[in-house]
Formats: structure tokens, C-alpha cells, sequence
């Protein structure tokens, strides 16, 4: 019995012989599907969020991520807004709290 067993272990330990290229290509191709699945898509929703940050205006209605929705009324160069939610409530927040610019006319609609 000893002796069957001591066969299958020499046959499981033979190294197998494959293309030395092989592990470099597995790893360029993984770094290729990280790239365009998780990095590319990051780079893009970035920059979109930064042309929204540039393009806001006095009157713009916009829509934070905390989830307020208001009329900016002054727009600070320190990277602060002031939003106005009603006519007596406004708010200072940070310009990169801002998820959305709304179209003119919802604040009413809503």
C-alpha cells in the first residue's frame, strides 16, 4: 500500500513547464481590466463633478448631498455658498456638498 501511495505523490510533484511570459501577461491583463472597469469611470464622474463645482451661479437651484434643496444667493471665493431653502431659512455649505444644479422652476414644483 506504502508503495502506491509514494507513485502518486512523485507523479503530483513533476513542475509543470509553462511559457515564463505567462504571469506577465496574466498581470498586464488584470491591470488592464482594473483600469477601464474601476479607475477610468472614477476619473470620469471626477471631473464632471468638478465642471458642477465651476458652473455654479448666484440663482442656481441646486441640490446638496444631505439632501437640501435651495436657490444659492451668494457665492464665496473661499469655496463656501450660501443657499437659500425658503424666504427665511439659509444655509452656509461647502461648494463640494453640492450633488446636483436643478432646473429653474422646481422649488415651486415642489
Amino acid at each position: 500500500m506504502s508503495c502506491v501511495v509514494s507513485d502518486a505523490i512523485s507523479v503530483t510533484d513533476s513542475p509543470s513547464q509553462g511559457s515564463p511570459y505567462s504571469l506577465i501577461v496574466i498581470l498586464v491583463v488584470f491591470g488592464l481590466i482594473f483600469y477601464f472597469m474601476i479607475l477610468r469611470p472614477q476619473q470620469k464622474r471626477a471631473k464632471a463633478h468638478k465642471e458642477l463645482m465651476s458652473s455654479i451661479s448666484r440663482g442656481n437651484e441646486v441640490l446638496t448631498t444631505g439632501g437640501l434643496v435651495g436657490r444659492v444667493v451668494k457665492v464665496a471665493d473661499t469655496g463656501y455658498i450660501s443657499i437659500a431653502l425658503n424666504d427665511t431659512n439659509e444655509v452656509i455649505i461647502k461648494r463640494d456638498f453640492v450633488a446636483a444644479i436643478l432646473p429653474k422652476g422646481t422649488m415651486k414644483a415642489i
